[in-house]
């Protein structure tokens, strides 16, 4: 546990210093902007919760799916690949732990998108359940870490994986429903979004702004956490075939 929790404080730093991830504080602002403008004109300001929730969980999906891709073609340019595999610490279980370091840091996004509501609209969203908004965006974070290192085993066996990197992110955003509900999706796509963490994870979200009673919040966050681990627990199988594979072709440090 010492040594994962060196990688999550060496990859926040990492994170820290790297400006390639500060694309989505620039785009979760105009996000936020596009979709609570279309709201507020529409006549709902009622929805904007839904408006300021969207962006940020779009912006931790797009953290975690860049962090998933960029971290084995950046070993391998640094030439550092063979001595991070070969370290005594379970290659799957670091890359878990820097994903999830990246998308915590990306939580940031929730503040950026209150401010906008608020600065730009005079929106105030209230969190009238503060505790399970912290959870749901734990165990999201969880769920997002697990989930994108199926595609960082995609990038061990092919470093042109990257056109599926890009590919991901707005069905994944549809299937979850961040922005619109998944109930008033067409009812042939609802099975398949109850396997997507997201649309657990937005409703969660959402019940956290309801002056509401949540209607069963563990079983929701169970959902995410059950779903993220089967994320994460193929992404190890994954990567583990990947890097036997790769060993065995003398392919590992292939750029």
């Amino acid at each position: 546990m010492r040594t994962l929790w060196t990688v999550f404080r060496l990859q926040a730093l990492m994170t820290l210093r790297t400006p390639d991830i500060a694309h989505v504080f620039v785009t979760t602002p105009l996000y936020t902007l596009v979709f609570l403008s279309i709201q507020v004109h529409a006549g709902r300001p009622d929805l904007a919760g839904y408006a300021v929730l969207a962006p940020a969980l779009m912006a931790l999906w797009s953290m975690a799916l860049q962090t998933a891709g960029e971290l084995v073609s950046e070993e391998r340019d640094r030439g550092t690949m063979e001595a991070v595999v070969a370290a005594p610490a379970s290659y799957p279980a670091v890359v878990n732990v820097r994903i999830a370091a990246v998308t915590l840091f990306g939580a940031l996004s929730f503040a950026e998108a209150w401010l906008v509501a608020y600065g730009v609209f005079g929106l105030t969203v209230r969190i009238e359940h503060p505790g399970l908004f912290l959870a749901a965006v734990l165990v999201s974070a969880f769920a997002m870490a697990g989930t994108a290192s199926c595609v960082c085993a995609l990038f061990v066996l092919a470093p042109s994986a990257r056109v599926l990197q890009n590919a991901l992110s707005f069905p994944f955003y549809l299937l979850g429903g961040v922005l619109v509900p998944v109930s008033h999706l067409p009812d042939w796509l609802r099975p398949l979004s109850e396997a997507v963490f997201l649309s657990w994870s937005a409703r969660l979200l959402r019940a956290a702004l309801d002056p509401a009673a949540p209607v069963r919040p563990a079983g929701a966050l169970g959902a995410v956490a059950l779903l993220g681990l089967a994320g994460a627990l193929a992404g190890t199988l994954l990567i583990g075939r990947m890097l036997r594979r790769v060993t065995t072709t003398g392919t590992l440090a292939q750029t």
